[in-house]
């Protein structure tokens, strides 16, 4: 049974994994015709069969298995783009569309024609409310094939759809006839049956508090609506309502102008400021349909209003006329503003606010309130755009965890489409939460928003981004002079500012070539996560390093125990000198540590006087730092002297 709304479900499905590596160079060449011909997918199992018919060889016929699979992941992503790309298309076409029509029956055809395309259902219809009657009445339908449902009327509260139009809340079913939340009636359920009709999606049309009518999706089998197809439909009805009320208020104002010649210049000037209303609607849907953002709709907002418009995040406008504009459907004065609340789908987005403007024109407000109506379309529209893009980075970074494509050239190409160089120096961080929220659904909230942070993050410096193991993965590039504990510290700020939250983030050294190299990456992912839990274990949360921060402990966290980097960072400069010079600075730092870092007994084990050593122990300090005999760093000394000897032939 579906719920409403209100009460939905996330339909959320974990994207299926082979375990296998990417099939051999050469299997995929039958898909790829087949996906550049946008073959059927019962064709992709032809490669598979012509070649057992063939009696190839077990292992060709498993590659060809794994390439067609990918194959097939390949063609349903690019389905479900293309998908995405028609639903925002509908939704710009309908804005221009409606913006253009004056004709209220031209209207409501447009937008039941529009809804369906919109949802891609079987069919799509509106009914109307009939105040003097008090129902709701078949108005228009698109697709329907029953006379009897064409003609039908819902009582308020019967039906799925006078309940919605009833309680002005949207309501969905993926099996009518089985949901008993419904009052079924014998008419209702007689023409629901004869279209055939299985699943229903029925969003309200208002006009502030007023319920005008419902615009319904739906489809003659069993389907489930997901949340982002009902917030879509939701903001489209409201666009739908306005329109409505656009075509309406010309209606009665071309009666007007015939009814009252003498208020003719009464009604001239209404008439202008409607036409600037229906200027600034096509305005705004050009600037839909060439890529425009919620500001530009807020500047051309400010020239027809001939004020100062601004989008506004919600926290920055007062709560008491942002909720007030939410409840009311429509902008409300504050002082000598006007805020419009931006909705979608019940979700409060921000709000567009009229500044210094303390009277304004009914049909101005309504210009004021149908921008607002655009700019939640274009959130909404730009939200799915980024989180799809989201996704396919998480998929390209698992990929590289997993080792999983082994193909360097498909790893560059997927890498290029999201504007990322897999041949540059990249940095593998392990980030997670350090608050432990207080139930679970709290925790998963939590982890949402670090993994969105990241992917934001990943996507403003071209690197890639996934959840992992509870907390997030990212993989950044280096540029300049950038070292990967300068990269792991700025990260854990840049996350922790964002969630509100101590984010303690783990680094790896740099990793290159990852396309011809990608098990770099689950390596360094490893490191990063040993560095992440020695800063946890430190007391350390909020910080991020790297195992070069680590000092002699940076051997045990490095992924590949670097001793060679170790010596070189720690007595490096000594070992160099002592090449170039001949001299016996190591042997003198030998002795010294040997001797209870005694001058007086090292010159006897040297059989030196005791100004060599001072002088040899001077020239040391120059080499190394005036604090190299601090016990910390005496101790990491000591232990590069001892790996120095058993890595190298001992000297004497």
């Amino acid at each position: 049974m579906s719920n409403p709304v209100g009460m939905s479900r996330d339909h959320v499905q974990p994207t299926e994994r082979s375990a296998a590596g990417a099939p051999p160079a050469g299997a995929e060449t039958p898909y790829l015709e087949l996906l550049a011909r946008g073959a059927s997918a019962d064709a992709y199992e032809q490669p598979v069969l012509l070649a057992r018919a063939e009696g190839r060889p077990t292992e060709q016929i498993v590659a060809l298995e794994q390439a067609k699979l990918l194959a097939l992941r390949v063609r349903s992503e690019l389905e479900g783009r293309r998908r995405r790309e028609a639903e925002l298309s509908a939704l710009f076409e309908t804005a221009h569309d409606l913006a253009g029509l004056r004709d209220l029956d031209a209207v409501l055809q447009a937008i039941v024609q529009r809804a369906r395309s919109l949802l891609g259902t079987d069919v799509a219809y509106l009914s109307l409310n009939d105040p003097a009657r008090g129902d709701t009445y078949m108005r228009v339908t698109e697709g329907s094939v029953a006379a009897r449902f064409q003609q039908l009327r819902l009582g308020m509260g019967e039906g799925l759809g006078g309940l919605v139009a009833q309680t002005a809340r949207p309501y969905v079913t993926d099996d009518y006839f089985k949901d008993d939340r419904f009052q079924h009636t014998l008419a209702i359920d007689a023409g629901v049956r004869d279209e055939g009709l299985v699943a229903i999606l029925g969003v309200p049309l208002t006009l502030g508090h007023h319920v005008i009518g419902v615009l319904f999706a739906a489809d003659r089998r069993a389907r489930v609506f997901e949340r982002e197809q009902i917030a879509l439909l939701g903001s489209f009805a409201a666009l739908a309502a306005a329109a409505i009320d656009t075509a309406n208020l010309l209606s009665e104002t071309r009666s007007a102008l015939a009814d009252l010649e003498r208020a003719n210049e009464i009604i001239r000037d209404r008439s202008g400021v409607i036409e600037r209303a229906s200027d600034v609607h096509d305005r705004l849907a050009q600037l839909v349909l060439h890529g425009g953002g919620v500001h530009d709709v807020a500047a051309a907002v400010s020239e027809v209003l001939d004020g100062t418009v601004d989008f506004t995040e919600a926290t920055a406008v007062p709560a008491t006329a942002l909720e007030a504009s939410r409840a009311e459907g429509h902008a409300v004065r504050y002082g000598d503003d006007w805020i419009a609340a931006v909705v979608a789908g019940g979700e409060l987005l921000g709000a567009l606010v009229l500044r210094g403007q303390p009277g304004l024109d009914p049909v101005d407000q309504s210009t004021l309130e149908r921008a607002a109506t655009v700019t939640s379309l274009l959130l909404l529209a730009r939200r799915s755009a980024a989180e799809a893009e989201q996704r396919v980075r998480g998929e390209l970074l698992d990929d590289l965890l997993d080792a999983r494509d082994r193909d360097p050239r498909l790893l560059r190409e997927r890498a290029a489409r999201l504007h990322a160089d897999l041949d540059a120096r990249h940095v593998v961080l392990a980030a997670r939460l350090d608050a432990v929220a207080a139930d679970a659904e709290q925790e998963a909230d939590a982890r949402r928003r670090l993994w969105s942070a990241a992917s934001h993050l990943a996507a403003t410096r071209h690197g890639l981004a996934a959840a992992r193991d509870g907390g997030t993965v990212l993989l950044l590039p280096l540029t300049g002079d950038d070292t990967a504990t300068a990269l792991a510290r700025r990260t854990a700020r840049h996350l922790g500012t964002a969630v509100h939250e101590a984010v303690t983030v783990g680094a790896s050294a740099p990793v290159e070539d990852l396309a011809a190299h990608p098990d770099a990456v689950a390596a360094g992912y490893e490191e990063g996560r040993r560095c992440l839990e020695a800063l946890r274990l430190l007391g350390r949360p909020g910080d991020g390093a790297a195992a070069e921060d680590f000092g002699f402990l940076g051997l045990l966290l490095a992924g590949d125990r670097d001793v060679a980097g170790f010596v070189g960072r720690t007595i490096g400069p000594v070992v160099a000198y002592d090449e170039r010079r001949g001299t016996d600075l190591l042997r003198t730092l030998d002795a010294y540590f040997a001797c209870g870092m005694s001058p007086a007994r090292t010159k006897d084990d040297l059989h030196v006087h005791v100004n060599t050593v001072a002088q040899r122990l001077e020239r040391v300090g120059r080499l190394l730092g005036d604090d190299w005999q601090s016990p910390a760093r005496a101790l990491e000394i000591q232990l590069a002297l001892r790996l120095h000897r058993l890595s190298g032939p001992a000297r004497r």
